[in-house]
């Protein structure tokens, strides 16, 4: 059956065409195929496979929301050795500190505006305590009702809960009655403790972060899952991560997405490493799309890669390439990523996914369908003709 997605002029080994048969017959790969992938897999051998399950599960659609982040601080206890993002909390005069109205005023700013999504999420500050953001997931709620609360990645949650003194589910328990509705997938960088230990030893470690994603499901809260990849990390580590993720989605269904990162180096403690190659970056999303057979959704954030790497992404596997996000957020500018102002309007949005020949889905939080673009011509994406699409 490999055949049937391998052209003849591709020269493959018996195992490789063992692993093509595998994913023609919708079979779930094993670690060790992964790793044969990884190893010898090329770039037009993954990417084939990786476009097949992709066009199986969502033909050419090709997802994006209507978003804002919101950065309460960068300042953070924690020192991150990949992270060129925060400020120590001995020198949080060097970062920035939002108070409770100042990140109200952000929401408010996109009165009137069809955003569907605002993200929450920034360093681990010691004055940030739940109580604070208990208060300011009210406030945006009784604000904006209709606005759907993605908020705080597990190493922000770990901390907050530990200082609260409460277990993960009572945390978030007390987090989702105040208006929090999903969780992004951060922090969870490389699960396996030889590398962890190595690169932010003094955070959450990986089992801790399945524990409060594994939660968050349980609570009928859905989430996201990173991985952080080209540094330190070798390919079993890049599998093992994989694997603790797919053997929770099997347990929980929870995940809606998974994010394959990009390690920049600019202004961090890992500047000596090379970044990977965007061959091994295509590689990346590919294999992840194939390994990961349970996770509806696989994004590539398009501010990190850059607009046409993203355009390219999607022929290896990715359908989702984030949302309009404006230029409020700097986690991956300050790294050194493609996009130094990140900010697309849903025009540009649009008429990046359809020049990449897929159609552009207007999707809420957890992936229903807000409007197909597929047939919205180039007049009426104009912004003089439909100025509300460009917000």
């Amino acid at each position: 059956m490999a055949d049937v997605l391998i052209p003849s002029s591709l020269s493959i080994d018996a195992d490789l065409a063992a692993v093509a048969s595998k994913v023609q017959n919708q079979e779930r790969i094993t670690d060790e195929d992964a790793m044969l992938l990884f190893e010898k897999g090329s770039l037009s051998f993954v990417g084939t496979l990786a476009n097949h399950v992709r066009e199986r599960m969502h033909g050419d659609h090709t997802y994006f929301n209507r978003n804002f982040h919101i950065e309460p601080t960068n300042v953070c206890l924690y020192s991150c050795h990949f992270c060129s993002y925060s400020r120590v909390y001995a020198h949080r005069d060097e970062g920035w500190e939002l108070s409770l109205q100042q990140m109200l005023d952000i929401v408010k700013s996109y009165d009137g505006k069809p955003v569907t999504e605002v993200h929450i999420v920034g360093g681990v500050h010691p004055k940030m305590n739940l109580e604070f953001f208990v208060e300011l997931l009210e406030k945006i709620k009784a604000h904006r009702p209709d606005l759907h609360i993605k908020g705080f990645t597990a190493v922000e949650l770990d901390y907050m809960f530990r200082k609260a003194k409460l277990s993960i589910t009572e945390g978030l328990q007390k987090l989702k009655d105040a208006g929090l509705q999903s969780l992004p997938g951060g922090g969870a960088e490389i699960f396996h403790p030889e590398v962890r230990e190595q690169i932010c030893a003094d955070k959450v470690d990986g089992a801790g972060w399945l524990a409060i994603h594994e939660a968050a499901h349980k609570l009928g809260m859905h989430s996201n899952a990173t991985l952080l990849y080209g540094h330190i990390e070798k390919f079993e580590h890049r599998v093992d991560h994989m694997r603790k993720l797919r053997d929770l989605q099997d347990q929980t269904k929870g995940f809606n997405t998974f994010i394959p990162l990009k390690f920049r180096n600019k202004d961090n403690d890992m500047s000596h490493i090379a970044e990977t190659s965007l061959v091994e970056d295509m590689r990346m999303y590919a294999i992840s799309r194939i390994y990961l057979d349970n996770f509806p959704h696989i994004k590539a954030y398009w501010p990190m890669l850059g607009r046409q790497n993203a355009q390219l992404s999607l022929s290896f596997g990715v359908n989702d390439i984030d949302g309009t996000i404006d230029d409020t957020t700097k986690i991956y500018s300050m790294a050194g990523s493609e996009e130094q102002s990140p900010s697309m309007n849903t025009a540009q949005l649009v008429t990046l996914i359809k020049q990449a020949r897929r159609k552009p889905i207007e999707r809420g939080t957890l992936y229903n369908v807000i409007r197909d673009y597929s047939d919205v011509n180039e007049q009426e994406l104009d912004e003089n003709q439909d100025a509300a699409l460009l917000n």
